[in-house]
Formats: C-alpha cells, structure tokens, sequence
C-alpha cells in the first residue's frame, strides 16, 4: 500500500523592495509549479505567504524563492515558521493589509524594459506610440507613491479608471502586468499635450512628430518627466544650446544629453563596460564619460572640459522622442539657477516659461520630484556625483542597529537622511539650499519619507554651521517637538559617511578634502587628516590656515584667494604674471589691507580653495560660474600631462600637537614656474602629484602612532578623478587599505549619512 505524503504548512514573511516589482505573480506560479496550495498578500511590512503542500515541494519553493526571486526585487530578509494545517484548495493572491506602524522599502523607478520597448515600437500592438507603457517590470515608483501598501489608490494613477483590457491584465496573475499599479494604455491611460510657452494649446496630428520637427528647428523644450520636467534641444547645435544657457542663466555649467542606443553613445564619447553597465541598467543614471574629438555633440555643452554626461532614454516618452528626431539631445533639469526641478504643469509654465519655447506635458501627476543621478567609474569602482533618481529611496544598509534619527545634511547639495532598523533611507538629490522653493522641496519630502517609512526621530543631527538653513530647521525641529539636538562637525560627517558607506565601525585615518565647512575652532575647515569612527574625531593634521579676502567674494573670484595666499606668505607677487593682467592694482592693495586687518578675511585649512587659488595662479580659471569649475579646469588642463612624475615641495610642522601641512614651497614652486614658462599642463599635473604626495606622507606619520592602517578617503575634492586615481595607487602601495564611497557621494550629498551615523552613538550627557 502506497505511504500517503505528509501534507505541512508554512508561514513566510519576505521583507525588502518586494512590492510593485512583480513579486506577487512570481510566487503565484512558483507555488503553482510546485503543487503548492495556500495564498499571497502584501501589508505594509513585508510580503506574507503561506503554502501547503509535500515537504519536498515545499523545501523546492524556497530554494526557487531565495535563488529565482524577480531581478528588481532586494529581498532583506526570509522568516519561515511551521504552522497548522489549514486544508487549502488552491493557491491565491489576496488583497494587501494595511497594518498601523508597520512599513517596507519603497522601488525607485524603473526605466523602461524591453518587453514594453518591443510593444511600443510594434505597429500591430495595441501600445504602439503610447508614451506611458509599463509592467511590472519597469515604469514609475517612487515619484507617484503617497503611501504604503503600493497599490493603485494609493499612487497618483489612481485617476485613471483602467479599460477591460487593462484591467484583465491587471487581474491576472501570470499577466507581466498583473497589478503594476501605473498599468495604462491609449484608451483610459494618462495623455500627452504640447503647448506654447503661454500654455495655448498646438494643433497636430501627432504630438511626437511635431515636438521632432520644432526640436530639430532649434526649439527649446520643457519635457515632463518622471521627477519633474527637463529642458530639451537639440545638442548638435550651438546656436539651440547657447540659447538655452542665456535663458536658464546658466553661461558655462556642463549640460548632460540624451542618446539613443549604447552604439550611439560609442560614437561620442569613449566607454569601458563598467560605464555601459550602467547605461544600461534600470536604474539609467547619466554617466560621465571621455567625449571623443570627433564628437557632433557641439563642444557648448561642456565648455573645455574632457568629460560629457550622457544618458539613455529611461521612459517611453524619451525613446519615441530620441528615435523620432535621430539626434542626440540636451537634457537638463528644468528649474532656473538652484531652484528645484518643477513638478507640476503650472509650475513648469509659470517657472520655465522664460526659457522653453513649448512644452511637451501630460496629466499623470508627479509626487515626489526626483533629479536625474549623475555617476563616473573611476577605478573599476561605480561612484555617484548625485544620488537621485534609479536610487533613492533604497536604503543603505548600517552596520548596527538605529534608533529613529534624522540628519539635515548640508547646505549644499543637500539630502537628507532618516534611520530606521539597520536602514538608513539617504533621500533623492534636494538640491543647494539657497532659496525658500528648495527649502520648501526639503521639508515636504522629508514629511513623505516619514509616512513612508513610518519615522517618527527621537534624534535631530545637523551641520555645526550656524547659518545653514538646515540647521536652523534642524533646530526650530528639536525645540517644536522637545527632540534631541546633535551637532555633527562637518568633516567627522564626511569620515562617517564613508565607514557607513563601507559597513565599517572604524576607527580609520579619515582624510576629509573640501572647500567650505565649520571647524570647532570657527575658521573654514577643508584640508582635514583624523582619527574618526563613529563616536568621536581627533584632527591630526590640516593645510595651514590663510585668509580668504572678500569671504564668499574669494570664492566666486579664485584669482582674489591666490592673491590673498601669496601676500599672507611673503612670496613676492610676480605682477607679470598672466592671471594679473586683468586686476586692477587698486584691488591688491585692497586684499592686502583687507588681510593686514583681518576686515571680512576668515581663514581656512580647505584644500577645494588651494586648488582655486592654483586654478588662477597658473591662469586656468581666475572667476568662476558654477561651484568647483576652477578645480575642474585645473584637472582637464593637468590630464594633458598624465605622464608628469615630478611634484612640488612642501614643509610639515607642528603646533599643539597637529600637524600643519605648509604650501609656502608649493606656491612660490608654481610661480617660479611660471616664471621659467613651464607648461601649464605639467605644473597643473605636478600639483595634482603634490596633494597626493601631502596624503600619502601624512598617513605615513599619522599610521605608526595610532596603529592604523585603513584610509577612508572623503569629501568634495575627490570627485577629481585624477587626483583619486593618484592618492589610491601611493596609498595602496605603500600598504595601506582604501575606503571610498560607492552608495553616496563623496561630497555633500553624503553628509546626512555620516550625520546619522554620529548621532546613533551620541551621549547627552557627554554632549
């Protein structure tokens, strides 16, 4: 007589970014392949499930769930507990649980997938030419979520009543489109609409073709998006680009474009297969990458620069687009100087009117606005620049557990950071916070990711600057609601960034290079080497302080910065220098009075203003449009000379016992240089070689006294590829272990992440 199988039951909970990526159908017909009865459902939490059946079919399901799991889901975590029998007959998918208190990780969006590409360029579907196709394999997240369970009412598509065919999609579960919640098609799906700058509606037959022709007629375009709109022309032509810098009051700053294919990217601009990786990934970040001489992208985009930022089409909307006009676009942000990116269709009139020509809109309401992530590959390493959209809001993961936290981040390239768990939710790119639009950006999205991730922080951190507008909220915060208030020094937030970028708990020798944050001691820090981990920093060494002339004036005027530097040392400044001729002889003396009195002349240790001042020292870039172009400029100019070894002198003395880098050698070094008329190429590499050098012999000392031997790299300045590229190889082989940021920036856009990470070991009562 046969052995009746024994029948069991399980219970599963599965937790991370598990919902809106296809996860439910995927378990429907893994269940079903198996012989598996019992049901699926989504609450606030997690995914639940529960299958009966032969224990060998059962154990087969979970290995199928561990190793089969849909490629867009992130599965944290698998809870599995034996339960009673219940006798089910089939397996099914139920309606989502809200559940009070409870929360899951929210998708970013998705850029769209092949399968919908096919239909959208197949004349005999019924999706053919629609700009908002999607399953549940692509399509928007994050940007038209308002709450949790992801379902449809709770997502900004909730307008759109969905056709019977649509809606049979959506029903069913071996459908790629079962229950993708922005699931639409021609018939009762979001529209398009072209209007003129004053918002008049255009008459055509064929809203794709005739935004085509204005565009290749050198129009300029305001094109909604996925996170709001973005400026379009046409970016083989300089008259078209110019344009649209003179009316976004933009004259310099690099623009990123948008390409077809991968091939066409090839024939602009040189790739490795990191950089195509992530091209082409869901997440379609811009990547910047070496722009070929023979490129037709007109050189306006990216005025003297090596690198261009290019992009894929991630929507519908963008591919019918790029195939239609067959030239490479501009794409940018469609905001005006640093206001944030505008959402609505009122908005982007009222706020780019000045600017685009027409706008190509629709009337799928956005929620959260989300820039475009901008990333390079140095090193083998992927690296963002901006963290936004295909990223945000997937947490990093902590290497301990957090209380409730949020950090206020910085003033500039502003995001901040709620924890949560072992999360900690770094948000979407908010911006420079140097207006009440972005302020106001900056509070509501942090109200969206509390309700969200159901935070509620019982800790406030923020930047030690007492006039950044995120520390005033920060502290307005605290006192309103009688929560904790941590003050975090800027570069300790750099350093702890890193290690929690890393999953370390340090300590490490933290090198900190930027241009502008608040020291203990009340000067402008910026050149900083320490001890750091979470708990605590020792500054152990830093580029000695010099006076800035004219404060802010000095930063938008590097040529003021050498000038102060030079009289603040005693070099004797060579007035046949180029960089002088067109300074007024009046205005040295002004600097040197100005100095000489200590009259609006703060000082700094920050190694983003040493590389400004050699920016004009050398006659690179003595005034500047948009933050770190002298720097910029300064690296372009030195990749001339990549095969420069030497470096220039410098001294190291000690004060309290720190350690104070002197650039007196340096300085008079370039300006003898000058003098001699050395290319500007080799004396730009030679410094680029002399701060790697200054890192490398400050860790030599900084290692034997503390034991250490990691070096967590951070900070600004090192987005500069070159020097990167130069201080990993002496460190690496001098022996030491590098650390540097692969899931949040190096610059500001990461110090709400070390923000956080200092605060979950604050002691009030230590303070």
């Amino acid at each position: 007589m046969a052995k009746t199988p024994t029948v069991s039951l399980i219970h599963i909970s599965v937790r991370g970014v598990v919902q809106g990526v296809g996860f439910r159908p995927f378990i429907y017909q893994l269940a079903t392949r198996h012989n598996l009865r019992g049901w699926v459902r989504n609450t606030s939490e997690d995914v639940r499930i529960e299958v009966e059946g032969e224990a060998r079919d059962i154990e087969r399901f979970l290995v199928g769930l561990r190793e089969q799991a849909p490629p867009l889901s992130h599965i944290e975590d698998i809870v599995a507990t034996v339960g009673a029998v219940a006798g089910y007959d089939n397996f099914e998918i139920r309606h989502s649980v809200a559940e009070e208190g409870k929360y899951q990780l929210v998708s970013p969006d998705i850029a769209t997938c092949h399968d919908c590409l096919r239909e959208i360029f197949d004349p005999e579907n019924r999706r053919y030419r629609y700009p908002f196709t999607n399953c549940t394999n692509c399509g928007p997240r994050f940007t038209i979520i308002n709450d949790i369970p992801y379902d449809r009412p709770k997502t900004t598509m909730k307008i759109f009543r969905m056709c019977p065919e649509c809606q049979r999609e959506y029903d069913d579960p071996l459908d790629r489109r079962f229950h993708a919640q922005p699931n639409a098609c021609p018939a009762c799906g979001p529209k398009l609409e072209l209007v003129d700058s004053k918002g008049d509606k255009v008459a055509c037959d064929d809203i794709i073709l005739k935004t085509s022709e204005l565009l290749k007629a050198g129009k300029i375009f305001g094109v909604k998006g996925l996170g709001g709109f973005l400026l379009a022309c046409d970016a083989t032509s300089q008259a078209a680009v110019n344009r649209l810098r003179q009316r976004k009051k933009r004259p310099s700053k690099p623009l990123a474009i948008m390409v077809t294919s991968l091939d066409e990217v090839r024939r602009h601009c040189k790739t490795n297969n990191e950089e195509e990786k992530l091209l082409a990934s869901p997440s379609s970040p811009i990547v910047l990458m070496q722009w070929k001489a023979d490129s037709t992208v007109t050189k306006a985009v990216a005025p003297g620069l090596n690198y261009l930022g290019a992009m894929l089409p991630y929507t519908p909307l963008h591919h019918l687009l790029l195939r239609e006009t067959g030239l490479p676009l501009v794409m940018t942000s469609g905001n005006i100087s640093e206001e944030p990116i505008a959402r609505d269709n009122d908005e982007a009139l009222r706020s780019l009117g000045g600017i685009a020509d027409y706008f190509l809109m629709h009337n799928r309401d956005i929620y959260a606005r989300y820039d475009d992530s901008v990333m390079i590959v140095e090193n083998d390493a992927s690296r963002f620049v901006r963290r936004s959209r295909g990223y945000a809001p997937y947490p990093v993961h902590l290497p301990h557990e957090s209380r409730q936290i949020l950090g206020c981040g910085a003033e500039e390239k502003n995001t901040f950071c709620l924890t949560r768990d072992n999360f900690a939710f770094v948000s979407q790119h908010i911006g420079d916070m140097e207006n009440m639009e972005t302020f106001d950006h900056f509070e509501n999205t942090i109200e969206l990711y509390k309700k969200l991730f159901r935070i509620e922080p019982e800790i406030i951190a923020h930047d030690m600057h007492p006039e950044y507008l995120p520390t005033k909220y920060a502290r307005e915060l605290a006192e309103k609601e009688n929560k904790t208030l941590v003050p975090v020094q800027h570069h300790h937030a750099h350093i702890a960034s890193c290690l929690a970028d890393n999953g370390l708990e340090g300590p490490v020798i933290g090198v900190s290079f930027d241009g502008t944050g608040y020291g203990t001691d009340g000067n402008i820090w910026g050149g900083e080497f320490m001890v750091a981990d979470y708990k605590q920093f020792t500054r152990m060494a830093y580029i000695e302080y010099l006076p800035l002339p004219g404060g802010a004036l000095a930063i938008k005027k590097p040529y003021r910065t050498a000038i102060g530097y030079l009289l603040s040392l005693g070099i004797d400044i060579d007035r046949q220098l180029p960089f002088l001729k067109n300074v007024d002889a009046g205005e040295i003396d002004i600097i040197q009075s100005q100095i000489e009195q200590g009259i609006n002349s703060p000082l700094t240790s920050s190694m983003g203003r040493l590389f400004d001042a050699v920016s004009a020292l050398t006659g690179v870039r003595g005034v500047i449009e948009y933050e770190a172009q002298a720097a910029i400029d300064l690296e372009t100019l030195a990749c001339k000379a990549v095969n420069e070894s030497a470096h220039y002198p410098f001294s190291i003395s000690k004060h309290d016992d720190i350690n104070i880098i002197k650039i007196h050698d340096l300085l008079a070094a370039i300006q003898n240089d000058l003098h001699n008329r050395t290319p500007r190429a080799r004396i730009a590499a030679r410094f680029h070689n002399t701060v790697a050098q200054i890192i490398l012999e400050m860790c030599q000392k900084i290692s034997p006294k503390t034991g250490l031997t990691g070096v967590a790299l951070s900070g600004g300045v090192f987005q500069n590829r070159l020097l990167l590229r130069k201080a990993m190889a002496l460190l690496e082989s001098a022996g030491f272990t590098l650390y540097t940021h692969q899931q949040v920036p190096c610059n500001d856009g990461g110090i709400s992440l070390g923000q956080v990470a200092i605060a979950q070991f604050y002691d009030e009562e230590e303070g």
